[in-house]
């Protein structure tokens, strides 16, 4: 009897162990054919990257854009508690001002795809 469930333990084991392992392979192989298999990823990369700046240069807002834009301003306002809130204050009244631009716009068009 012990050397049934002895056997029955191992066979367990081994099927979990077997299992992994395929699991490992297939993990393994789709990110090799993903990473593979693109069609000219530098050129769709910077693809991206200009439609990204030229919609960040569209903003005409005087919000920071950029990372680098947000942490010198950040520096400059570091020892003036209140003009900091200022700022907050009034650059996320711009964002909601430009949300509230948008959204009427792509409601309308959401409203239309629905009819």
């Amino acid at each position: 009897m012990t050397n049934l469930i002895s056997n029955a333990i191992a066979y367990i084991s081994s099927f979990f162990k077997e299992f992994q392992v395929k699991r490992f392979m297939t993990v393994v192989l789709v990110g090799f054919l993903v990473l593979t298999t693109g069609v000219n990823t530098e050129r769709g990369a910077q693809a991206v990257t200009k439609k990204v700046q030229q919609a960040v240069q569209q903003d005409t807002s005087d919000r920071p854009k950029t990372t680098g834009e947000w942490n010198k301003e950040a520096r400059q306002t570091e020892d003036a508690p209140g003009k900091r809130a200022q700022r907050i204050v009034k650059e996320s009244a711009e964002a909601v001002k430009d949300l509230g631009s948008v959204y009427p716009d792509t409601a309308k068009r959401t409203a239309s795809d629905r009819d």
